[in-house]
């Protein structure tokens, strides 16, 4: 229990220094005009600060994935908590090798803040370390999740990259198809962000509301019992035939689909419409106080940062990226799935979303080697590409229901 009690306090650690690294990444870029500074000079003492404190955190972050699978007895991988955790020492880990590579502080401005985002992501899901259920009690946990999660990190630097790519190239001065597009991943990106903070508040408020459905399963004395589903967030969308028991801070204003079973179902597709709701009214208030595009606001700080520069890291990243979750999503989940259930495909929604990013990043390398598709194209896809591992890692496992939805929320 200590090396879990210390796994957290590492953890949160990790979590205040990158918070603090993003926040001096972003004082490094924006602050280069600023009044009697030297502008090469600020950006280079600014950004030589918010590296060292993520490399700081990273390590904390790395204390916390040793301890934690001591404490744990098995890879920190098994429970939705554990595997964005990971995934955002993955994200960490591929930013700190492109910094010593490229050594450009611009690129952390981007990652850091998408690292912040994955581990406040994690925190609103239960914690606890739990026994492995049967079907993950395997050394292919170890192999397949961690490997498929070290894929995704890398993708990610290749989604920043070509983000900025688009932030920096793409024209603010006039309406184009491009700059609304542009506007639309920021709002995506802006959904987890409120997301993470209406879990978080309402989780501290305590105003859960509580469904009585009309279907019964056997608990822990083996007696039979109605379903209950507990909703931490303001109930928009009430289970099927279901009652309420307890009453939240809201009614709900509709009945979820009947197709949509589970006791858990009504539950995430609730929390999903959250997302999007506050993910816009952030957009909106954003605009309202800036008076322009999010695009136009972040461009003057990647103002004079070569645009191929950004097209070779991202293209760098998902080259190398691609292999890693080839092996680790496909191929090693594959095996698993034979030894565990005799089959190696069972169009399972996570595998078939799987299965799509990386036939996505697939066409992404053909069209790019094949076709010379580079710069804006080739930063779109990258863009869209992770926007695809978003709904596969939010959505597929909060809505769908599926072998691989062991979401807490």
């Amino acid at each position: 229990m200590q090396y879990i009690q210390l796994s957290d306090w590492l953890l949160d650690i990790a979590f205040l220094l990158y918070v603090l690294s993003s926040i001096v990444f972003v004082v490094a870029m924006t602050g280069k005009n600023w009044a009697g500074r030297d502008p090469k000079q600020h950006e280079t003492r600014f950004g030589r600060i918010a590296y060292w404190l993520a490399v700081i955190g990273f390590i904390a972050q790395t204390g916390y994935v040793v301890t934690r699978w001591i404490g744990g007895g098995h890879s920190p991988t098994s429970n939705m908590f554990e595997f964005m955790a990971f995934l955002d020492f993955c994200i960490i880990l591929a930013y700190l090798i492109i910094y010593r590579i490229y050594k450009l502080t611009v690129i952390g401005a981007f990652v850091l803040p998408l690292g912040v985002i994955m581990l406040a992501y994690s925190y609103v899901f239960p914690a606890e370390v739990t026994p492995l259920i049967p079907s993950l009690q395997s050394y292919w946990l170890h192999i397949h999740v961690t490997t498929a999660a070290l894929g995704e990190g890398i993708l990610a630097v290749g989604f920043a990259a070509g983000l900025m790519y688009l932030i920096r190239t793409v024209p603010q001065n006039v309406s184009t198809r491009s700059t609304k597009w542009l506007e639309v991943v920021l709002a995506v990106v802006l959904m987890l962000v409120g997301f993470i903070g209406m879990e978080s508040t309402f989780a501290r408020l305590d105003q859960k509301t509580v469904f009585e459905m009309n279907k019964e399963t056997k608990n822990a004395m083996g007696q039979m019992e109605k379903l209950q589903a507990e909703y931490t967030m303001p109930a928009i969308v009430a289970p099927a035939d279901s009652t309420i028991i307890k009453q939240g801070p809201m009614s709900p204003l509709f009945t979820a689909p009947s197709w949509m079973e589970g006791k858990d179902a009504a539950r995430k597709l609730n929390t999903m419409l959250w997302s999007v709701i506050t993910g816009v009214v952030l957009y909106g208030v954003l605009r309202l106080l800036f008076r322009k595009r999010l695009g136009a606001i972040i461009q003057p700080s990647v103002d004079g940062i070569d645009p191929e520069l950004l097209d070779e890291i991202s293209y760098r990243a998902i080259s190398i990226g691609y292999p890693v979750f080839t092996l680790g999503a496909l191929i090693f989940a594959m095996i698993w799935a034979q030894e565990a259930w005799g089959r190696f495909w069972g169009w399972d929604p996570k595998e078939v979303w799987a299965l799509i990013v990386w036939l996505f990043y697939s066409a992404y390398l053909h069209l790019r080697l094949s076709r010379g598709w580079i710069g804006a194209k080739s930063a779109w896809m990258s863009v869209i590409g992770f926007v695809i591992i978003l709904i596969t890692l939010v959505v597929v496992n909060l809505v769908i229901a599926g072998l691989h939805s062991y979401a807490g929320v």
